[in-house]
């Protein structure tokens, strides 16, 4: 029986158990006992919200063995503080904030996840999110979320952890950082008073109609994708900027049930812009600004500046508009609307408290710099970095079209141009060397624009930048060996042929699967299921016509076969298949030039498309 954390009240009495009727006393036995070995290895433990005690039939351990870290000692409400709780592998664990002056209070703020594998969101009392636990019983040495301080939170916070190592071995409340506020507001003018105030400021209305694009490029900048998409439709992202004199009226839309946002940045790189989100709060949409420290989840600030706030969520279509200053002096990290910026456009998934996840797929990022108060333009965006989308081409130009067919000429057209010659050179031998040189050529090309772009190695991008490695060291591996090749009798001729054959074969089997992986990732995500089905049929045309090539060979082997009896017959006999023959692998192979080309063209119409 799976036995883990039962973090609840136990009921465990001091005084004299004697004293208790028998059948009352038995009652409890039982419960205790019962709830003591089911346990709760999915980790939703609400009911140890107020003690945070587990019911495990013994004592909690004096001397804590694992700690709690955060990366700051200071906050302001709606600042996200960075909390670890590392240690020696444990299976349960119960995180919480508290006044740090009442330390049995309700729990303070909320959470949000890093990994969701390991940890989950728990409701305390009235405040959603308010705690952290585990998902199952598996092991674990290192936990890390983010506590989001709260409007009305008390001058002092300090966090508190429940951990379980074994089923009787826990610690209870280990004791950890205590973070302050550095201007607390004071007991006469409290922080909700503060807030109530902005919100009636600033009032918030629902959009009675969607968005349209009438005005894009005329009278209003507008961002679209797809390019001159309707923003009514279920799968337009939609951004436009309408100045009307010292302001700029801005209007948000896309397919999302989680939250929109949109950034001002100085460059393509996620890190110091200036970021405006539309977030889904249990069906209500919050517009807050927030300023993004580089890759860390948005600090949402905690003054709105801005003004005329609507919005409108229907069908999974969700649509913001707001109202800005051109320039907001007042405000730390608000850009100022009269100069130009790469634009990011960003959705993603939500909690049911408004907490906001990292989007999955790369945002949308504008090709160059604008001034959206400057010349009305109507212009779309990229997902993917133009130096990814160039690596995705070549690749796909190299392995699906040079390689297949340089391939295919070596192995079957040996006969058929045996006595055709270009440039001294046997064609076939030509045409198959000048293939896959340009193979090489590209391979290597497209190998160093990624790291070029990330500056180094991505650690987000799994197998793929290893095998993509493992792929240009066979390329370049082949190309050096064929350039050593054997003379046609040599000794080591036939040592040759099945290393250049096995190298090439290898590369080729890595490159495919290489190129599976990368289809998906978020700089490049080609439309997922098309782009692997498309792959898959690639392969299987590839395949196909590898194998009649094959089969065509054997029969004709077969035709031509020695008859001791006739040598006339055995030579007409042989002219007539092997001019059939010729004619055949002919035809195959222009069918087969031609199936790749439309191959191509569909991966690199695709990449032109994100």
């Amino acid at each position: 029986m799976a036995i883990l954390l039962r973090l609840g009240p136990c009921n465990r009495r001091t005084g004299s158990k004697m004293e208790l009727p028998g059948l009352a006393f038995a009652v409890w036995m039982f419960v205790c006992f019962y709830a003591s070995v089911d346990g709760y290895p999915s980790g939703k433990v609400r009911e140890a919200c107020t003690s945070m005690i587990p019911c495990h039939g013994s004592s909690p351990q004096p001397s804590p063995e694992h700690t709690i870290t955060v990366n700051g000692t200071e906050f302001k409400p709606g600042d996200n503080i960075e909390v670890h709780l590392s240690g020696p592998d444990f299976e349960g664990f119960f995180i919480q904030a508290r006044d740090a002056e009442h330390l049995d209070s309700p729990a303070v703020g909320s959470f949000m996840l890093v990994d969701r594998r390991l940890s989950q969101l728990l409701t305390c009392g009235h405040t959603k999110n308010s705690a952290v636990s585990h998902t199952s019983k598996a092991k674990k040495k290192y936990i890390k979320v983010y506590w989001i301080a709260p409007g009305d939170a008390p001058k002092r916070v300090q966090f508190l952890a429940t951990v379980v190592k074994k089923y009787k071995t826990f610690w209870v409340k280990i004791p950890g950082p205590i973070v302050s506020q550095p201007n607390a507001p004071s007991p006469t003018t409290p922080l909700h008073a503060t807030s109530e105030a902005i919100s009636t400021s600033h009032p918030v209305s629902y959009l009675s109609k969607p968005f349209n694009a009438s005005g894009c490029g005329s009278m209003k900048f507008c961002i679209r994708n797809p390019s001159n998409c309707d923003p009514e439709s279920a799968s337009c992202f939609f951004l436009s900027f309408q100045q009307d004199k010292s302001s700029v009226f801005i209007e948000m839309s896309g397919p999302s049930e989680g939250y929109l946002a949109f950034a001002l940045s100085h460059d393509q790189w996620m890190g110091g812009d200036d970021a405006y989100l539309c977030i889904n709060e249990d069906h209500r949409i919050h517009v807050s600004t927030a300023y993004l420290k580089g890759r860390s989840p948005p600090v949402l600030d905690s003054e709105n500046a801005l003004e005329d706030v609507s919005w409108r969520l229907v069908h999974g279509v969700l649509q913001c508009s707001f109202r800005r200053s051109i320039r907001l002096p007042a405000y730390k990290g608000r850009f100022n609307l009269d100069a130009s910026y790469y634009i990011f456009l960003a959705d993603g998934e939500a909690s049911e408290g408004g907490l906001i996840y990292k989007h999955r797929r790369q945002p949308l990022i504008t090709s160059g710099i604008y001034n959206v108060t400057g010349l009305p333009q109507d212009i779309g965006g990229s997902r993917s970095p133009r130096l990814i989308k160039a690596h995705g081409a070549l690749m796909f130009v190299a392995w699906i079209t040079t390689v297949g067919i340089g391939v295919i000429v070596a192995r079957f057209f040996k006969p058929v141009w045996s006595h055709s010659f270009l440039l001294g050179k046997e064609m076939w031998f030509q045409v198959h060397r000048m293939l896959m040189l340009t193979t090489v050529m590209l391979t290597s090309i497209s190998f160093v624009l990624p790291f070029i772009y990330r500056g180094g190695w991505s650690q987000q991008a799994g197998f793929h930048p290893y095998l993509g490695c493992t792929v240009m060291a066979l390329t370049i591996f082949q190309a050096l060996m064929a350039g050593f090749r054997p003379s046609r009798h040599a000794p080591r001729r036939q040592l040759f042929n099945w290393f250049h054959w096995s190298t090439g074969t290898t590369a080729r089997i890595l490159a495919v699967v290489t190129m599976f992986l990368g289809m998906d990732l978020p700089a490049l995500d080609l439309p997922d299921p098309w782009d692997t089905y498309t792959m898959i049929g690639f392969v299987a045309w590839h395949v196909g016509i590898d194998v009649l090539l094959e089969i065509h060979s054997y029969c004709l082997v077969r035709k031509v076969e020695v008859i001791e009896d006739d040598r006339v017959q055995i030579l007409q006999s042989l002219t007539s298949a092997e001019a059939e023959g010729h004619l055949f692998k002919q035809i195959v192979l222009t069918i087969y030039v031609c199936g790749n080309i439309v191959f191509l063209i569909a991966f690199l119409a695709a990449i032109n498309q994100i």
